[in-house]
């Protein structure tokens, strides 16, 4: 597949897909996020930190490919250019995967951060496909970032957990410990969005979400089926054809990038005359 023109590479910026609750479609946000990115033409590694369960290969559709980990670079069993899987469809985006067998607490700091440093010499992005929740795994995934988007579903109990990983992000990472650094810059992307529930008010709104959370808004991804049928053939669904998912996760990556796109609430109708005039129905 061949790649856009890039424009104002970001010099080994370094992102983290991190959630507070399992099942929101963080591995899917991290495999769309980052093929959208290489489809930019943006030099863009994945990297699975969930240890021991290991699904992000399978979502990117390379588990067959897999020899050495991140956790074999780590514990210097292996080369890093041996652990690397470059994707067959875009050639700008490469895959590390992590050891289904090991203990998360394989992933030491100085260890990460070694690989990290060396990713950083020849990848624009690298994306951190963190464990759900607050645990060792999901800390080291965290530690180094520049920016964090925190994947969320409309639903109370999804927020609130991932307002906990947001007061993470803000004390317990490397630039929270240093002196005078800016912090992570952390924005969140809203999964599984179902209009007709949140009108019935079976979800959050988007405005309750944002305001609980008090941080940007990266995006908005509906509730698709698409999804589901790329995540089952090892596709990302950026890569899977046209469809509003696809579209919502490319918008979010626009912006991830510094372009402006208007936000789009998927499903989501115009208010009619009398509805401006007179407020909604209650």
């Amino acid at each position: 597949m061949t790649t856009e023109p890039k424009t104002n590479p970001p010099l080994g910026r370094i992102i983290v897909i991190t959630s507070g609750k399992g099942g929101v479609g963080k591995t899917t946000s991290s495999a769309a996020i980052s093929a959208a990115l290489a489809k930019k033409g943006f030099r863009t590694v994945v990297i699975d930190f969930d240890v021991g369960l290991r699904n992000l290969d399978m979502t990117m559709g390379c588990e067959r490919r897999v020899v050495f980990d991140f956790i074999n670079v780590i514990q210097g069993d292996a080369k890093l250019k041996q652990a690397l899987i470059k994707d067959k469809r875009v050639d700008t985006l490469s895959i590390l995967p992590t050891s289904q067998t090991r203990d998360k607490d394989a992933l030491t700091k100085e260890g990460v951060e070694k690989v990290l440093t060396e990713l950083k010499a020849d990848f624009d992005y690298i994306i951190c496909d963190s464990p759900a929740g607050i645990e060792h795994g999901a800390q080291m995934a965290m530690y180094f970032a520049d920016e964090a988007v925190v994947v969320t579903n409309p639903e109370v109990s999804s927020v609130r957990d991932s307002d906990r990983v947001l007061g993470l992000l803000s004390s317990q990472t490397r630039r929270a410990e240093t002196e005078g650094a800016e912090p992570i810059k952390a924005q969140v992307l809203i999964t599984r969005y179902d209009q007709e529930r949140v009108e019935k008010g079976e979800m959050m709104t988007v405005e309750d979400v944002l305001e609980i959370l008090a941080v940007p808004l990266l995006g908005v991804v509906p509730e698709s089926k698409a999804i589901l049928k790329a995540s089952n053939v090892g596709t990302p669904v950026t890569l899977d054809g046209p469809s509003a998912a696809a579209e919502a996760y490319q918008d979010a990556v626009s912006r991830l990038t510094g372009e402006t796109v208007e936000m789009r609430i998927p499903g989501e109708r115009r208010p009619g005359l009398l509805q401006r005039l007179f407020g909604r129905a209650s």
